[in-house]
């Protein structure tokens, strides 16, 4: 038996970018919080985060109700208008917590020499309300809430711990819905430990390496998600996957985005001969939403046969340049590109998972004691697209709305009860690595030709088929081989792949970040797309 750990706590907390620290701040003055890192406690979406956070700080030319407009416009008639007055009505507070924590958003002087926070504009927002720090707020944010956990004597960090699956009444042979805790992998000592817990949170953001180009980075694998369904809980709007449209084109700088505040800034989409395009697909031009910017330049690319197009911002002045977005101009200058003088080569990448587990907007899910906080939860915000600096703002609001909800309850917890070990009486080891890399490999390929920017019913039907074999290989091989981080996270994304697919094949129509060939117009009166575990079992 391979495990030799059990961990206690109050609250398991599963991801450690900005929700599921945010999370943990909010509730360690009042209980035991054990925060599990897949990687270093650094690596995740926040971290990569450029552009900013969107708040109404500018009550003079901004309000609340334009922040709502803006993002039920963007969400292609799909938002739940409730739960985005809900947001954009606390992102303020938040912002303010963020600002407590110590976060340096920049700062600027207006016209009387009294300082104020910089705000800029990004595509779909009407108005300037993006809190940045530079084009790096990610970081920012990541850095200084883990300087805050790191220093609080009721948060317990694990890090290189992947988290399996949870452990609920279902796997205890009892009758109800809760949640008891959770089976992890210990990356380091390769064992798989037991974590008890009153309340389990899922921070463990989205899905997007279930494609082969992405701008995510290598830990984002729809872990919450497949382990949320797996254990019962319904997903909803999986079908709608967000392609940043301007990702670096350059073999040496694989996965680097653009951020959106750089076409806020000014800057222009171009074709190679130096042409601007835009103008031929929205009025609102480099400001138009990402979905149709992403299609933009999808269908410009596909015309012209061009491997990328070009952002150019070297029309503005050299200084305002490298202020705005220091950490761009250094990264594509150590390739030799300079951004004060040339344009961007650029492409679309998958970015953000808009669906995810079904929750409320105290992040309650299907089970009970199960939260889900942050990329992995569809809590009706995104609708069929999520506005830009929507996404780090989701994290913090609902995290805070999540702490609040867990403490009424922490004090009535029943006692935690003793967990059955984990069995690996019956597998071994693998002698056969080669069948991931393939698995892997074969999955993101076909979902980036099959179910990527512009789908058909037939490509979708190719990839649904696919994935059902891939699911068949997968489980054989979990069943008869030790767990690795590989494996395990393959066996997440080819789960979500199937979600992604299954969602995609029940919309007959194109809307926001879902377009088909096949149903180009938009249904009126649009639904979420919601799927629940029994509903496709029946289809398997």
């Amino acid at each position: 038996m391979n495990q030799n750990k059990h961990h206690i706590t109050d609250v398991a907390i599963i991801g450690s970018g900005a929700a599921g620290l945010s999370l943990a701040l909010s509730l360690a003055n009042h209980c035991k919080v054990t925060v599990l890192s897949k990687g270093a406690l650094t690596e995740g979406s926040t971290l990569y985060a450029q552009g900013g956070i969107a708040a109404v700080f500018d009550k003079k030319n901004d309000s609340i109700e334009s922040h709502v407009e803006d993002t039920l416009d963007a969400g292609g008639g799909l938002c739940d208008r409730d739960a985005v007055h809900y947001t954009a009505s606390n992102a303020k507070k938040c912002l303010k917590w963020l600002i407590e924590q110590g976060v340096p958003f920049d700062m600027e002087f207006d016209s009387k020499g009294k300082e104020r926070f910089h705000l800029t504009r990004e595509g779909g927002h009407s108005h300037r309300r993006i809190l940045h720090a530079a084009d790096a707020t990610g970081r920012a944010v990541q850095t200084t809430l883990i300087s805050q956990v790191q220093a609080h004597p009721n948060i317990t960090l694990l890090e290189n711990y992947n988290a399996i699956d949870l452990i609920t009444d279902k796997s205890l042979a009892k009758k109800g819905k809760h949640v008891h805790g959770l089976y992890v992998w210990n990356c380091v000592d390769k064992k798989v430990e037991t974590i008890a817990a009153k309340f389990v949170s899922l921070a463990t953001g989205g899905a997007s390496k279930v494609y082969l180009y992405t701008s995510n980075p290598d830990v984002s694998s729809g872990d919450g998600i497949a382990m949320a369904w797996r254990a019962g809980c319904r997903v909803a709007n999986m079908e709608f996957n967000q392609f940043h449209p301007t990702s670096l084109y350059h073999p040496e700088l694989q996965n680097f985005l653009i951020t959106e505040a750089m076409r806020g800034e000014g800057a222009y989409l171009k074709r190679p001969d130096g042409t601007r395009f835009m103008k031929d697909f929205d009025e609102r031009e480099e400001l138009a939403p990402r979905d149709i910017v992403a299609r933009a330049i999808d269908f410009e690319m596909k015309r012209l046969g061009a491997n990328c197009v070009y952002l150019d911002i070297s029309h503005k002045d050299k200084d305002f340049i490298i202020e705005h977005f220091p950490t761009i101009y250094a990264k594509c200058l150590s390739v030799g590109l300079d951004i004060t003088k040339e344009a961007i080569p650029v492409v679309p990448a998958a970015h953000y998972t808009c669906g995810g587990v079904m929750t409320d907007f105290n992040g309650r899910t299907d089970l009970d004691n199960l939260y889900a906080v942050g990329e992995v939860a569809y809590t009706g915000l995104h609708g069929a697209n999520r506005m830009a600096s929507n996404s780090l703002l989701e994290c913090i609001v609902f995290a805070h709305a999540a702490a609040k909800d867990i403490l009424s309850k922490i004090d009535a917890s029943p006692a935690l009860e003793a967990l059955p070990l984990w069995d690996e009486s019956r597998v071994t080891n693998s002698d056969e690595e080669i069948v991931i890399t393939h698995n892997w490999h074969e999955l993101r390929l076909f979902m980036w030709d099959y179910v990527g920017i512009v789908r058909s019913t037939k490509r979708l039907e190719r990839a649904l088929h696919r994935v059902e074999l891939l699911q068949q290989e997968i489980h054989d091989y979990y069943a008869n081989f030790r767990v690795t981080n590989n494996l395990l996270e393959l066996r997440n994304l080819v789960q979500v792949a199937e979600l992604i697919i299954r969602s995609a094949l029940e919309r007959k129509e194109s809307r926001g970040l879902h377009y088909t060939i096949d149903y180009p117009e938009q249904n009126e009166n649009p639904t979420p797309t919601i799927l629940t575990p029994k509903s496709v079992a029946a289809l398997q």
